[in-house]
C-alpha cells in the first residue's frame, strides 16, 4: 500500500531531505524508471523510512534531479499543469471543454491563485487530466518543461511517458486521492513556479534536426555531393537514397553532434553533413545487398533495386553506394571517422556472413543468434553515434557508455523485429524466436511472444542504464527520446 507523508511539516522535511540527497548524488538527468526506483529503494533504507512511502519519495527524487534543469528553463517555455479536481465541485462556476478547465475566476479554489501566479512570471497554465496532452505540446515544441500536480496514481501512469520522453518536469503529488474536491501543498507548488537561475538553457529542438537532416537528401542536395547521374548505375544509386526510410542515421549522427558540441544554430560544418550522407550511403548498400541475399522483393512499399534493375546491377549500385561513402569520408581531414567506418562495415560482414551460413533446420542457441545481432546490428547503430562523437571531439569515458548503448539497443531493436517470426511456420534467418522453439518444442507462441518480448524489455532497460555515467544532459536526453522512439516504431 502506497502512502503521503500525513502532515505538512512531514512532507516538507523529507522534500527537504530528498533534495540534498539527490544533491549528493551529482546526478545527470534524465534517470530510467529503473534508476528511479533504485534511487528511491535506498533513500528509504539509508534514512529508515517507511517503505509505504516509496512512491511518493521516487516522485520527489525525480524532482531533485531536475529541479536545476528546469529552473534554467525560460519561464515562457514552461507550463504549469493543475489537474480540475482540485476545484471547488459544489461552487465551481468553471467550464470543461477539449482543452482542459475554463476558469471563471471565482475564488472558490486555489486554481485562479496558481494561474495568476504563473502569468505573472509569464508561464502557461491549463487545468487538465493527465500528462498525455503535456507529451504532445513537448513534441511540438510548444513548452520545454512542466511543473504538474496530480494524483500519485495518475503520476505512477504518467512517469514512464515523462521517462520515456526525457521531459524536464516537477510533480507534486496531491494530498489526497478521490477525483473531486482534492487538496495540494499550495505553497510549495507556490515555490515552484518562480524558481529561476542565471544559467538559462534553450534546449535543442530534435524535430529541428531531423528536419535539417532531411533537406540533406533533396536531389539538389545529394546532386552536390554524390557523382553526376548521368549512366544507369549511379541514377539507381540516387533513386535508392532518396527513397523511403527513416533516415536515423544521418540524424543520429547530426544529433549527437549538436548536442555534445552544443550547437544551437543548426549551422553544421560541411565535415558533419558529408559524414551523415555517407553514413546513410553505407546503410541502403546494405539494405541492397540485403534484400538480394533474403530475395525480398519489397522495400518501402516499392520494388527492391534487384527486383527492378536484376542481381548483377543491383551488386554494382550497392558497391558504388559503398564507395561514394568512402569518397565522402576520405574528405573529411579528421581519419578517426573513415577508420570508425571500416571497422562497423567488417563486422557488418562477418554478421551477415554468420546469418548466411546458417540454414534452417540447424540447431542455434539463443546465445548464437545474440551473436550474430552483436556483428551484424549493432555496428550500424553505433557507427552514426560514434561519428557524431568524433566529429564534436567528445570524449573516451562517453564513447565507452555509446558502445554499451548501441549494443543493447542494437539488440532490443533486432529482438523487436524478430516478433514478426511468431506467425511463422519456418524462418529464411536465425532468429531468437527459432532458437526458442528449438529450446523449448512445446512452449505455445503465445509464451514464446512473451519471452521475446520480455528480452526486448531487457535489453531495453540496459541501453538506458547505459547512459547513467553521461555527464551531458542534452546527449541523455537525445537518447532517451531516440530509445523510446526506435523501439516504438
Amino acid at each position: 500500500m502506497r502512502e503521503i507523508p500525513s502532515s505538512y511539516l512531514e512532507r516538507k522535511r523529507l522534500r527537504q531531505l530528498a533534495a540534498a540527497y539527490v544533491k549528493s548524488k551529482s546526478l545527470t538527468p534524465p534517470l530510467s524508471l529503473n534508476d528511479l526506483e533504485a534511487l528511491a529503494a535506498a533513500f528509504v533504507n539509508d534514512y529508515q523510512l517507511d517503505e509505504r512511502l516509496h512512491d511518493w519519495l521516487m516522485v520527489e527524487l525525480h524532482n531533485g534531479v531536475w529541479m536545476t534543469t528546469v529552473a534554467s528553463i525560460p519561464y515562457e517555455r514552461r507550463l504549469l499543469l493543475l489537474p480540475k479536481c482540485l476545484r471547488d465541485s459544489r461552487q465551481c462556476q468553471g467550464e470543461m471543454d477539449d482543452l482542459g478547465l475554463l476558469c471563471h475566476q471565482c475564488g472558490c479554489c486555489v486554481i485562479p491563485d496558481l494561474q495568476t501566479l504563473a502569468d505573472r512570471h509569464g508561464m502557461l497554465s491549463m487545468v487538465a487530466e493527465g500528462f498525455t496532452s503535456v507529451i504532445e505540446l513537448i513534441r511540438q515544441h510548444v513548452v520545454d518543461a512542466v511543473i504538474g500536480v496530480s494524483c500519485l496514481d495518475s503520476l505512477e501512469k504518467a512517469f514512464p511517458l515523462l521517462v520515456s520522453h526525457a521531459v524536464p518536469g516537477i510533480a507534486v503529488a496531491l494530498n489526497d486521492g478521490g477525483c473531486t474536491d482534492t487538496h495540494v501543498d499550495t505553497d510549495y507548488v507556490a515555490q515552484l513556479v518562480p524558481q529561476h537561475t542565471d544559467a538559462t538553457i534553450h534546449l535543442i529542438n530534435y524535430n529541428n534536426v531531423r528536419e535539417k537532416t532531411n533537406q540533406w537528401f533533396t536531389p539538389e542536395a545529394l546532386a552536390r555531393l554524390l557523382t553526376p547521374a548521368t549512366d544507369i548505375t549511379s541514377q539507381a544509386s540516387l533513386s535508392w537514397m532518396l527513397s523511403g526510410g527513416s533516415r536515423w542515421r544521418p540524424f543520429l549522427l547530426a544529433a549527437v553532434y549538436a548536442a555534445i558540441s552544443k550547437l544551437r544554430t543548426l549551422s553544421f560544418p560541411d565535415d558533419v553533413i558529408r559524414a551523415a550522407v555517407a553514413v546513410e550511403c553505407f546503410h541502403k548498400a546494405s539494405l541492397v545487398h540485403d534484400d538480394i541475399q533474403d530475395n525480398d522483393h519489397h522495400r518501402y512499399g516499392q520494388p527492391t533495386v534487384h527486383a527492378r534493375y536484376g542481381t548483377a546491377m543491383a551488386i554494382n549500385v550497392g558497391d558504388l553506394l559503398l564507395g561514394e561513402g568512402y569518397r565522402l569520408l576520405s574528405s573529411i581531414s579528421d581519419r578517426r571517422l573513415f577508420a570508425a567506418v571500416a571497422d562497423a562495415h567488417v563486422s557488418l560482414c562477418l554478421g551477415q556472413g554468420a546469418e548466411l551460413s546458417w540454414h534452417p533446420g540447424q540447431q542455434i542457441t539463443i546465445d548464437a543468434v545474440l551473436h550474430i545481432f552483436r556483428r551484424k546490428t549493432v555496428p550500424a547503430f553505433e557507427v552514426a553515434l560514434k561519428l557524431g562523437l568524433l566529429a564534436a571531439g567528445g570524449d573516451e569515458p562517453t564513447a565507452a557508455a555509446l558502445h554499451s548503448y548501441s549494443e543493447a539497443l542494437g539488440i532490443a531493436y533486432q529482438l523487436k523485429d524478430d516478433l514478426t517470426d511468431i506467425d511463422a511456420e519456418q524462418t529464411a534467418k536465425p532468429s531468437v524466436v527459432y532458437a526458442l522453439r528449438q529450446a523449448y518444442p512445446k512452449e505455445t507462441d503465445e509464451l514464446i511472444r512473451d519471452k521475446v518480448a520480455a528480452m526486448v524489455q531487457d535489453y531495453h532497460t540496459r541501453a538506458l542504464a547505459a547512459l547513467a555515467s553521461i555527464e551531458n544532459f542534452e546527449l541523455k536526453r537525445l537518447l532517451f527520446q531516440a530509445t523510446e522512439k526506435i523501439l516504438s516504431d
